[in-house]
């Protein structure tokens, strides 16, 4: 089989085979408002081998070029809440910074960062797991005519909107705490505070998930932007490991992802919200539950 070798990751793979694992997992995970790349760094790291420091920002170079697709077509869609993308970009950027520092600081060995990565996603998977199973009865989504999101009030206390005829609030001072600690985790973990912070609006703010989705997108590739910079600064006092990002091998995930996230949000309205959420659970709970083992056996 015809393979290419990427020498700053060290991985040796056909060139086909990212593009299509990205466009698979990004058309699933973008309707939740998660890029995908949670689920490309355990293939990253366990199908091709690739476990230094640097698959973290190599992941994030797949953001930058996949999630503008996605963003773009929830702003065509009129599915943006500005306010709350606002709110994760700036709650989130100072997390990431520190999470990069910590991954490369304290996490360089596989291992230790593996058990990390799935405790992190063990919680929000059950938490995600938690809010579907307590619904007794799956609320009827809206029709497609309806989904689009009309901002009706903002101010430091308290920002509210309307979605298909229902309104929603949340307060922006709960929003900043809350996206800056996942932005950490997010740094961390090479994703980008934005693709963690979707369960946490589904399941703390109660929000619903075709209205968050393109804002937790959005936030996710302004902090990849910012993550993956941070990285290439890194690298110059780390010499002794791989910290700057591969971009051949994350360019080559983020076409797959580019086209991925386009035809995810395009068809999210036409998937019930409960099947969203099971989609994003058990991708969560299945990666989670990998990791650990992999750590205690």
């Amino acid at each position: 089989m015809f393979s290419v070798y990427f020498p700053v990751s060290g991985v040796e793979v056909n060139p086909l085979i990212p593009p299509v694992v990205a466009f698979v997992v990004s058309f699933f995970t973008s309707m939740g408002g998660v890029s995908g790349a949670f689920m490309l760094l355990p293939f990253q790291v366990s199908f091709l081998g690739y476990t230094a420091p640097s698959v973290s920002a190599t992941n994030q170079v797949f953001n930058i070029v996949a999630i503008p697709s996605g963003v773009w077509r929830y702003m065509k869609e009129k599915r943006m809440v500005w306010s709350l993308t606002w709110a994760v970009i700036i709650g989130t950027l100072p997390g990431v910074f520190i999470g990069a520092w910590v991954r490369i600081k304290y996490l360089p060995k596989p291992e230790n960062f593996k058990f990390f990565a799935g405790l992190v996603l063990i919680y929000i998977g059950m938490r995600m797991l938690k809010d579907i199973l307590s619904k007794k009865e799956a609320k009827k989504s809206p029709e497609p005519s309806e989904f689009h999101v009309s901002e009706s009030s903002f101010s430091i206390q308290k920002v509210s909107f309307t979605f298909a005829e229902e309104n929603y609030s949340f307060a922006p001072a709960g929003v900043f705490i809350m996206c800056f600690i996942v932005g950490i985790i997010g740094g961390i973990y090479g994703i980008g505070g934005g693709s963690i912070v979707a369960p946490f609006f589904v399941t703390f703010f109660k929000l619903p998930v075709y209205t968050i989705a393109g804002a937790a997108l959005m936030g996710t590739f302004v902090t990849s932007v910012a993550g993956v910079i941070f990285y290439q600064v890194l690298a110059n006092f780390y010499t002794g490991m791989s910290v700057a990002p591969d971009w051949y091998l994350g360019l080559l995930f983020g076409t797959g992802g580019f086209a991925g996230m386009y035809l995810g949000a395009r068809c999210q309205k036409y998937v019930p919200a409960y099947a969203i959420k099971l989609i994003l659970c058990a991708c969560i709970l299945f990666v989670a539950g990998k990791y650990i083992i992999d750590f205690i056996i």
